[in-house]
């Protein structure tokens, strides 16, 4: 029986073969591919060592300039902070709380409030339900939330009438300048294409550098994102991956937001903005019922499971027949083989292995299958060359879909 996000140990078979003039690849030679060197200077560091990433700068493109639709608003503290606990403003804290200013620092925020000094605008980004993402400037609302919430006292050493107080320990008067004082907003449109708004999100944010999908994961925040979260903690997905992915830039969640983009939308459908694509994928998640993401994550299981079962220490990586150096993680392999063995059952890829295997090894060392996973990876001709390939493979060798 199949069971879910369980690594199945068997043993390879005698012979793997795949047909007449076609090579015959030998147990032997399969474990050699398979087994850890054990000499020490081939251990390769791997955490974010990542091919088949299209990383060239495609910012802005031909974007039309009118597209670009960023309005001006005004807000006072009071007004923000009511709208923070109304969950109209979001605030992630997936990847900010690491990033959190320290007391004093805050305190200075306050004081320069109080003093009257004119603040830096902040830059909001508007989701498909009307709320406000913060884009720029996380840190200094989460200062004027906790501090009209009584959460933070106040360390001016330098002050002694402020130095120790709480909000409500100030007079009226500071407590009106304080929920008075008001702040410039920056809002981008919902409307702005995806790649726009990330690339909006990436020049305007002034903390921390964020990653594409750190952006994406504040920007669609509920049940797409914490299905990510989820699935990029099991078991099975950090051994197929060979624990080679970040979960602090959210690499290893960005790798399962490919998955689900090309298992949901398809291959057909992609266009070129892997942006917009990754994007459209969390969009229908979010308004997907708790089955319906269950029995994704069944499949994704499923297809993490057959990889690493094929595959062991060299899933989603390029490898050649007898060759014991471990490639880095290749993530054009992962697009086509985590959603291709995902419509499989674990029993009928364990039957054909040696043969899958064998055909694989072939597939890679085909030229136009090898730029495809290499070179240019997000061009809508390259995307659709490895897949229709790989698609060839998988019916060739274990017959049309089951799932």
């Amino acid at each position: 029986m199949h069971r879910q996000g369980k690594h199945v140990e068997r043993r390879l078979p005698d012979s793997l073969y795949h047909g007449t003039g076609s090579i015959t690849v030998s147990r032997d030679s399969i474990r050699n591919a398979m087994v850890d060197s054990m000499n020490p200077e081939s251990a390769v560091h791997e955490i974010e060592d990542v091919e088949g990433l299209d990383l060239e700068d495609k910012s802005w493109g031909n974007y039309p300039l009118d597209d670009i639709l960023i309005r001006q608003d005004s807000r006072t503290v009071y007004e923000v902070a009511r709208r923070i606990k109304n969950g109209r403003f979001v605030m992630d804290p997936d990847f900010q709380r690491d990033f959190i200013w320290a007391d004093d620092k805050q305190s200075k925020l306050i004081e320069s409030v109080i003093m009257r000094i004119p603040l830096p605008v902040f830059y909001l980004a508007e989701d498909d339900e009307g709320r406000s993402i913060v884009v720029d400037g996380l840190q200094r609302l989460s200062t004027f939330n906790r501090f009209l919430d009584d959460s933070l006292k106040l360390r001016l050493a330098d002050r002694p009438e402020l130095n120790g107080k709480k909000f409500t320990d100030l007079s009226s008067k500071l407590q009106n300048r304080i929920e008075d004082c008001s702040l410039r907003l920056y809002v981008i449109d919902s409307k702005v294409p995806e790649r726009a708004r990330l690339d909006i999100f990436e020049r305007v944010n002034g903390g921390v550098p964020l990653t594409r999908q750190q952006m994406r994961n504040s920007l669609f925040m509920g049940p797409a994102t914490r299905f990510l979260k989820s699935e990029s903690r099991t078991d099975i997905f950090k051994n197929s991956t060979g624990k080679s992915l970040s979960s602090k830039t959210m690499r290893d969640r960005e790798f399962v937001n490919r998955f689900c983009a090309f298992h949901i939308l398809g291959y057909e459908d992609y266009r070129g903005d892997m942006d917009k694509y990754l994007a459209e994928s969390l969009r229908r998640m979010n308004k997907w019922s708790p089955d319906t993401l269950s029995d994704l994550s069944v499949a994704f299981r499923r297809g993490l499971e057959n990889n690493l079962l094929l595959f062991e220490r060299h899933a989603f990586r390029k490898f050649t027949i007898g060759e014991n150096r471990r490639s880095v993680l290749n993530a054009s392999i992962w697009d086509v083989m985590s959603t291709g063995l995902s419509r499989y059952p674990t029993w009928l890829v364990d039957k054909d292995s040696g043969r899958f295997v064998g055909r694989v090894s072939e597939l890679l060392a085909d030229d136009d299958f090898s730029a495809a996973i290499t070179h240019s990876t997000n061009d809508t001709k390259r995307v659709q060359t490895r897949f229709k390939m790989a698609e060839e493979v998988f019916k060739e060798v274990l017959g049309a879909y089951m799932y």
